[in-house]
């Protein structure tokens, strides 16, 4: 009997579903509301240099995990039972691997480390099945991705199977091997590498789902500060940090959506390797973008629950937050356009003095230092929005 799934369920690439986000692709999304919440939640609560690099880790899980079955979809037609049930299967390992970040790298390092596991496996192997009779090349493709997992996949039981001191690095090779894989292609010997330049795929697909994972990410923080803000008195400082907070998160918007989002699906559709232009935009730099968003949601949880603090450690999230979200932006219009969006470019700059005045010797206390930082994302905003006039582009959002 012949190996493959006999139903043919790529996506149709002559018809709307070529380019379609459908209703079964946000339900695996909402799962992702939970992890963000469970990973915004585990750094307010280690914020030390050993927290750091465990958030860091499972930032970058939760990210592969989540763009790596994009990628899939836009292959495969979530429309098809078969899909469908795939998904929601997937959005099942999920739920497990996100209510296991709390205790990741302690009581539950089995369960995570077996859920991402199983969901990167599993969702591999679905479609090397699905595709095998009907694109024998996407087929053999993913058959390399599955090698390069399984590999993965080892170092990331047996790191859960270990003490700390052994299951930091084991799962930080883990994620390193999965970068190195997407940047050699896969290699397996004998066989070959991916060719990402034979690759074709759905740009405004992509970019529309990468678009909504930032809004789950914006939305998260406006969950995580509406809780903090319910548990407190009201108070001046109270409401000046949700003030602030929200403002933060509309200019984050502005700077993604009023111009930036749009580019990314006419680039991709316009480009002669849309494939390696999607992973540098999409896989790549939307990790520095995810990251500011999220740890944006710990400095405002920070700045409400103790708004005169001054320590080091409230200082670094809430001006690292927008710097990573910044250069995450200003990285993303470089590839595409070919040019360096100024007002992102001076806003960086103006977080950058920020830090060295607080390396210096000089603090403010964190409603002030986010309430700085927040009027600075404002000014990058209306910025970019006065170039995008000047050039005479239209608006996005």
């Amino acid at each position: 009997m012949a190996f493959g799934m006999a139903r043919d369920v790529l996506r149709p690439t002559d018809s709307p579903r070529a380019d379609r986000v459908t209703y079964v692709e946000l339900f695996f999304d909402l799962v992702f509301v939970l992890a963000l919440t469970q990973l915004s939640a585990y750094l307010y609560e280690n914020q030390t240099p050993l927290g750091a690099l465990e958030g860091v880790i499972m930032v970058c899980a939760l990210w592969w995990a989540w763009v790596s079955t994009t990628w899939v979809t836009n292959w495969l037609d979530p429309v098809t039972l078969p899909v469908r049930g795939a998904v929601i299967a997937l959005a099942l390992v999920a739920l497990v691997m996100s209510v296991s970040i709390a205790e990741a790298f302690g009581d539950r390092a089995w369960a995570f480390a077996i859920a991402y596991v199983v969901l990167q496996v599993g969702r591999t192997v679905f479609i090397v099945w699905a595709t095998a009779r009907h694109d024998r090349r996407v087929a053999g493709d993913f058959s390399l991705l599955l090698c390069w997992a399984v590999a993965g996949g080892v170092l990331w039981i047996v790191g859960a199977l270990l003490p700390l001191g052994w299951q930091l690095p084991l799962w930080a090779a883990a994620l390193a091997l999965e970068l190195l894989g997407t940047v050699l292609g896969f290699p397996v010997p004998g066989r070959g590498k991916v060719q990402l330049k034979t690759w074709d795929l759905s740009g405004p697909h992509i970019a529309e789902r990468t678009s909504l994972f930032v809004l789950i990410a914006l939305g998260e923080g406006l969950l995580v500060t509406g809780f903090a803000f319910v548990d407190k008195e009201s108070s001046v400082a109270s409401i000046a940090a949700l003030v602030t907070a929200f403002v933060a998160a509309a200019a984050t918007w502005w700077i993604y959506f009023d111009h930036g989002e749009r580019i990314g699906a006419e680039a991709i559709e316009a480009s002669g390797e849309p494939a390696r232009l999607a992973r540098t935009v999409y896989t790549w730099v939307h990790l520095l973008i995810i990251a500011g968003i999220v740890l944006m949601s710990v400095g405002d949880k920070e700045m409400l629950a103790l708004p005169d603090q001054r320590g080091l450690a409230a200082a670094v999230v809430v001006v690292g937050a927008p710097f990573l979200f910044l250069t995450g932006t200003v990285l993303f219009r470089r590839v595409l356009e070919g040019r360096w969006a100024r007002a992102q470019l001076v806003g960086l700059v103006a977080l950058a003095l920020l830090a060295v005045v607080r390396l210096a010797g000089f603090t403010v206390d964190a409603l002030t230092l986010s309430i700085t930082t927040a009027t600075v994302l404002v000014g990058v905003a209306a910025g970019e929005t006065l170039e995008r006039l000047r050039r005479g582009r239209r608006a996005g959002g």
